[in-house]
C-alpha cells in the first residue's frame, strides 16, 4: 500500500473525511482528482462521495452504526470544537494559557456543550481528527504580516533583479552566539529517569557571523566571546567582500548596528561594491541564514559534549566548514 492509502484510515475518521471531501467538491468547487490523489483514494470513490452528497446530503455519507458507546458530541458540536482548536488559542477562549491541553479541551466541551468527557477520551477524539501534540513556533506580536508579504512579493524580487543587472551576489547575513553549556535534542531513557550528560560548567561563548547566498555560498567569521557591534560587523563585511571578489547585496535584520553611522560610512567607501538592505521586522523566517544556526547550534554542537571554550570554537568551526563544503546539507530555503 502507499503511505497515504485511504484504506488504512479508521471507521470514524473515514466518515469525517467523506463528508469534508464531498463538501469541498460540491460546495467549494475543489478538484476531485486532486483530493483523491492527496488523500490516497481512488478517483471513482471520491466522485461517488460527491454524488451521494448531492443526492442525500450529509446523512447519505454517514457510516453505519458501530457497536459501542454513542458519541458524546453531535456532528455540529464536533465541527464547532474542531474549528475552535484550529483557529483560536486558549487565551482567546478565556483560559490563562496559549497552548491547548486535553484538560482545557475537556473544560471547553463542558462550557460550550454541557457534556462531560474524560481527558483520555479527549485525547482519543483529537487523534481521530488527525491532531497531535506539537511544539509551536513562537511569533512576535509586533510582526506585521502585510510588510512581510510585501517584502516577499515586491521588495526582494526588485533587489534580486537589480543584483542580476549589476552582477552582484545576494547574501543573507545573521549573527548568533553559542555557549559552552549549550545542549539540544533528546535522548532515549527509562520513563521517569531523567538522563544526565556530562559537560563543562563554564559559561563562555563563541560569537558567530555568517552570510549565505541562494546559490549555496557560505561565508562565516568566528571570535571568542564578545558581542556584535558596528566594528565587528564592518570587519565581517570587509572579509565577505574580499572572499566574494565581486559586488555584494547584503540583506540583514533590523539590528541597530546594521544601520549605524560607522557602517553607512564604510558602505560609502566600497564605491558601490557593497549595498545593505533590511528585512521586515520580526520576520526571522525570511532569512535563510537562520537555518545555518539551527544546524550548527542544535543539530551539531547541542548534541556534543563540550569540554572547554577551545573545544567549542573547534566544534563550531568544523560544523560551519562542513556546511560550507556540502551546501546540500542545508537544504533550500523556500523563500529564495
Amino acid at each position: 500500500m502507499r503511505e497515504n492509502d485511504g484504506r488504512k484510515i479508521d471507521h470514524a475518521t473515514l466518515e469525517t473525511i467523506r463528508i469534508r471531501v464531498a463538501r469541498q467538491i460540491v460546495d467549494e468547487g475543489k478538484s476531485a482528482d486532486e483530493l483523491a490523489t492527496a488523500l490516497g483514494f481512488r478517483r471513482s470513490t471520491v466522485f461517488s462521495w460527491a454524488q451521494q452528497y448531492r443526492n442525500g446530503g450529509v446523512e447519505a455519507l454517514r457510516a453505519k452504526p458501530v457497536p459501542g458507546r454513542p458519541k458524546k458530541l453531535s456532528e455540529a458540536q464536533a465541527d464547532r470544537l474542531y474549528t475552535i482548536l484550529c483557529t483560536k488559542t486558549p487565551d482567546q477562549m478565556e483560559f490563562d494559557f496559549q497552548l491547548w491541553t486535553r484538560w482545557m479541551v475537556r473544560d471547553l466541551i463542558v462550557r460550550l456543550f454541557g457534556v462531560g468527557i474524560t481527558e483520555q477520551a479527549v485525547g482519543r477524539m483529537l487523534r481521530r481528527w488527525g491532531m497531535s501534540p506539537q511544539r509551536p513556533v513562537r511569533q512576535a506580536t509586533q510582526r506585521d504580516d502585510t510588510k512581510v508579504m510585501r517584502w516577499k512579493t515586491e521588495q526582494f524580487p526588485k533587489i534580486r533583479a537589480e543584483a542580476r543587472k549589476v552582477g552582484a551576489t545576494v547574501y543573507f547575513a545573521d549573527e548568533a552566539s553559542v555557549r559552552t553549556d549549550h545542549h539540544g535534542g533528546t535522548t532515549w531513557a527509562p520513563v521517569g529517569e531523567t538522563p544526565i550528560v556530562s559537560g563543562t560548567g563554564d559559561r563562555k561563548s563563541v560569537l558567530m557571523l555568517s552570510a549565505v547566498s541562494a546559490q549555496g555560498k557560505l561565508h562565516f567569521m568566528l571570535q571568542h566571546g564578545g558581542s556584535v557591534d558596528s566594528s565587528v560587523f564592518i570587519d565581517f563585511c570587509r572579509k565577505l567582500l574580499h572572499d566574494d571578489g565581486g559586488k555584494v547585496f547584503l540583506i540583514v535584520d533590523g539590528a541597530s548596528y546594521h544601520d549605524s553611522k560607522a557602517v553607512r560610512e564604510f558602505v560609502t567607501t566600497t564605491e558601490g561594491k557593497l549595498r545593505i538592505f533590511r528585512l521586515p521586522p520580526y520576520a526571522p523566517d525570511t532569512n535563510p541564514d537562520e537555518w545555518v544556526w539551527n544546524n550548527v547550534k542544535t543539530a551539531k554542537i547541542g548534541r556534543k559534549t563540550i569540554t572547554s571554550i577551545s573545544d567549542l570554537y573547534s566544534q563550531a568551526l568544523a560544523a560551519l566548514r562542513r556546511l560550507q563544503e556540502q551546501p546540500g546539507r542545508r537544504g533550500r530555503h523556500p523563500f529564495v
